[in-house]
């Protein structure tokens, strides 16, 4: 097994998903899944690759002694619950969360995508929006302001959390299994971070870059449309 410090130098300590596992164990796993599922400071969390190192670590049995479907579950309640939570800030807030200003962990074009993705799949995007990082964060959170019905809301965030948290970690840990995967384990742990820590990297570059040169006519102009539209209750 390596350790942490093998993979640090391919990015920061705390988004290496085996460090995490490592340190935190299936609480500090709860707590990112709830995170990145409605919080807006958990968008440059390690989903997926946290759940399938979840699952690869599981079949080991090194860090995660629990049994595989009782780890399933509690991953599925916490993405659920991180959902929900999303949802009943984002019908508090309502569309003032579009004229929010940007800082350091909130920028109003994640919260822009997130929109737009509503839009284009409608409750269908709980579902979706699971398996697209950053999106996911921001989508519950939409469905909040938009006015989503509840009970609607609900259905698919239990499909979704489902689909995602015991898909992906039952994933990693059937793979985790073959004679294969077990043998190059280390290989595909460093594959596993490069995978979470780039498409991050990408975003946050973004982000910074988007603060230099400030909100664009056209930007302010989708974020007004977008609040305007928020005010709407959505018959979904």
């Amino acid at each position: 097994m390596p350790t942490p410090t093998t993979t640090l130098a391919m990015g920061p300590e705390f988004l290496d998903p085996e460090w995490l596992i490592s340190t935190f164990g299936l609480l500090g796993i709860l707590a990112i899944v709830f995170a990145e599922s409605g919080l807006l400071i958990g968008f440059f969390l390690p989903g997926d690759s946290l759940l399938f190192t979840t699952g690869l670590l599981t079949s080991d049995g090194q860090y995660i002694t629990y049994p595989i479907w009782l780890v399933c579950l509690l991953i599925t309640i916490a993405a659920i619950v991180g959902d929900q939570v999303g949802y009943l800030f984002g019908r508090r807030v309502g569309p003032a969360l579009f004229r929010r200003p940007n800082s350091r962990l909130f920028k109003q074009e994640n919260l822009l995508k997130a929109h737009e993705f509503f839009d284009k799949y409608g409750a269908r995007s709980i579902v979706l929006a699971r398996f697209v990082p950053i999106v996911r964060t921001f989508t519950p959170i939409v469905a909040g302001v938009s006015k989503m019905n509840y009970r609607t809301f609900v259905i698919y965030n239990v499909i979704g959390g489902a689909l995602w948290g015991t898909g992906v970690t039952l994933l990693g840990y059937f793979l985790g299994q073959i004679d294969f995967v077990k043998e190059h384990i280390e290989i595909i742990l460093i594959a596993i971070v490069v995978i979470s820590v780039v498409p991050i990297a990408i975003e946050l570059l973004r982000a910074r870059m988007a603060a230099r040169r400030g909100t664009t006519p056209a930007e302010q102009a989708a974020l007004d449309e977008a609040a305007r539209e928020s005010q709407q209750h959505r018959p979904y």
